[in-house]
Formats: C-alpha cells, sequence, structure tokens
C-alpha cells in the first residue's frame, strides 16, 4: 500500500514528540494541510501538485517538530550568547598565557633547547586555548536547553559611568611616586647600599654601572615620569604615547637584559655574601637567575600590552 506525501509528512513530524502530544499535533497537522491544499484546489490547481506545494511550504518536518516540542535549533540563543563571549574573552586573555609562561619557565628550568621550550610552550598554548572553546561553550550549550535560570539579566543599574583607562590626577601621583622611588633606591643602593656585611655596604647593583650606565636607567625613569605627565595633560591613551610607552618600554628591557647577559647588572659580591655563601646551591642559583630574566622580560611586555589595550579603548569612547 502508497502512503501518500501527507501521511509521510505527518509521520516524520510527529515522531520525535513525547507520545502524550503526538495525536494532537497530527489532528492539527491534518487539518491545516487538509485546509491549504483545498484552498488550492479551488483556485485550479493539480491535487498531487497542490500537496507538494502545501508540505513544501510547511519545511523541514525535523524544524516543524522543534517548534511544537519549544526545541532550540541553535547552538547558543541570544540569552546566553553575550554572557559566553564575554566569559571566553576574559578567559582567553589569562588562561593561554598563564600556561604557556609556566610550561616555558619549567622547560628552561629544566634546560630544555630553544626549540623544545618553543614547542611545548606553543603546544600547551593552543591546546588551552581549543579546551577553553570547548568547556565553555558545553556549559552554555547545557545552560541553554536545560533552560537554567541564571538570575534576573540585565537592569539598567549595570550601566557604568564613563571612566578614564587611568589618566587621572591620582594615576599621574602614583606614577610620579613610582618614578621618584626607584630612581632614589638606585641612588640609595649605589651610594648606601642595601646590606651590610661585616660593617661594609654592599650594593645589589654592580658597581661598575656608575656612571653611565646607571645615569641610562635614571634617565628611562625620568623619561617614564614625563610620559605620565603627557598622558595625564592629554587625558586619554593616544597611538602616539602608546608608541612612546613602547618605546621606552624596549629601551629598558634591552638596557637591562644586555647589562645581565654581560654580568654587569647584579654585584657579584653581594650575590656572593648573600647567597653561595649562605649555603644555595648552583642549582638554585641558575633557576634564580631564570625567574629574574623572566620577570625583566615580562614586566616592560605587559607594560606595552597594557598601554595598547587602553589606547583601543580610548579610541572607542
Amino acid at each position: 500500500m502508497t502512503t501518500s506525501l501527507t501521511e509521510r509528512y505527518i509521520g516524520a513530524t510527529v515522531a520525535s514528540l513525547p507520545p502524550t502530544a503526538q495525536e494532537d499535533v497530527r489532528a492539527e497537522l491534518e487539518g491545516s494541510i487538509a485546509d491549504a491544499v483545498d484552498a488550492r484546489l479551488d483556485q485550479g490547481e493539480d491535487p498531487g501538485d497542490a500537496e507538494r506545494a502545501v508540505l513544501t511550504e510547511l519545511g523541514d518536518p525535523a524544524a516543524l517538530a522543534a517548534g511544537y516540542a519549544d526545541r532550540p535549533l541553535h547552538l547558543l540563543g541570544p540569552r546566553y550568547y553575550l554572557a559566553w563571549k564575554q566569559l571566553l574573552k576574559i578567559l582567553l586573555m589569562i588562561v593561554p598565557a598563564c600556561a604557556v609562561v609556566g610550561v616555558a619557565l619549567a622547560q628552561v628550568i629544566a634546560g630544555a633547547s630553544v626549540g623544545a621550550v618553543i614547542g611545548q610552550a606553543v603546544g600547551v598554548g593552543v591546546t588551552a586555548t581549543m579546551h577553553l572553546f570547548f568547556w565553555v561553550t558545553l556549559v552554555f550549550v547545557l545552560l541553554e536547553r536545560t533552560g537554567a535560570d541564571t538570575g534576573p539579566g540585565w537592569t539598567v543599574d549595570q550601566l557604568r559611568e564613563p571612566t578614564s583607562t587611568g589618566t587621572g590626577r591620582a594615576d599621574l601621583i602614583a606614577s610620579l611616586i613610582l618614578a621618584a622611588a626607584g630612581a632614589g633606591a638606585l641612588l640609595w643602593d649605589h651610594f648606601l647600599g642595601f646590606f651590610r656585611v661585616d660593617g661594609v655596604s654592599l650594593p645589589i647593583l654592580h658597581p661598575g654601572l656608575w656612571p653611565w650606565a646607571m645615569a641610562g636607567l635614571l634617565a628611562l625613569i625620568a623619561l617614564e615620569a614625563v610620559l605620565a605627565v603627557m598622558l595625564s595633560a592629554n587625558g586619554r591613551w593616544t597611538v602616539r604615547l602608546a608608541v612612546l610607552n613602547t618605546v621606552l618600554a624596549m629601551l629598558a628591557m634591552t638596557l637591562v637584559l644586555t647589562l645581565m647577559g654581560n654580568g654587569l647588572l647584579l654585584n657579584p659580591d653581594f650575590l656572593q655574601s648573600v647567597f653561595i655563601a649562605n649555603g644555595v646551591e648552583p642549582d638554585s642559583m641558575r633557576v634564580l637567575g631564570i625567574l629574574t630574566w623572566f620577570m625583566l622580560v615580562g614586566i616592560p611586555v605587559w607594560d606595552i600590552l597594557d598601554g595598547w589595550l587602553k589606547t583601543r579603548r580610548d579610541a572607542r569612547r
């Protein structure tokens, strides 16, 4: 026995519905399809063509069944999309970077080659990113499918007052205080020393830094203070200020790493008296040296990224 197109269509539609709803949906579809076909027949259409046209207009039976069952046909709907996007953006800014730095540091301490360090760090960064996308998306998909209540939703109370990204008077004062403290620490270390061994002052920094290398460090600190004043006067970050901040950070990092690489940054007598003479083993000294390298690179890099991120935010205001 041949089954009509209408019967096959209705059967495909109700097959995925709960048994309690199937008969009601079947009766509703039979009536609406019959009415639509009759309307086309009244206009002179062929019965077969009329039936085919009506079913085509109704669309995919699976989509029609999802409408009856109130099942979403999307991975993430508007209810959760913005929250998913915001959370994922925050996590992508933090987790992969921390994973890459942690693995790279561990590989360097373990004595791995440069290629191994880069390969492991990149691999972990890619893996962490993929896991973030998968697990965060999975959580929101489950929320979407279960209809879980995540709270009262958006209200006007969540609107924030327009704020600056760090160009106010308080930030200027803080920057100038830090600059003065940094310059004072350099001068105090050279002339008075932060440590005394057997009654003799022992500077942390290499005595050979004085006067020219020390003058360079002090000049960079002074330029950072000038940048803070320019930023406060301008009231917002601009591309020009971000470029200047990048140049100063790169100059500082280059100078410090060059001195460190040539053994001219830290005072050998300080390392001998404070660490080696007190039983710190060579392996521990090596780890401390690696940590110092990471810090000397990480701080300027973060300063550069922070400046460009603030520039981007201010450009949108």
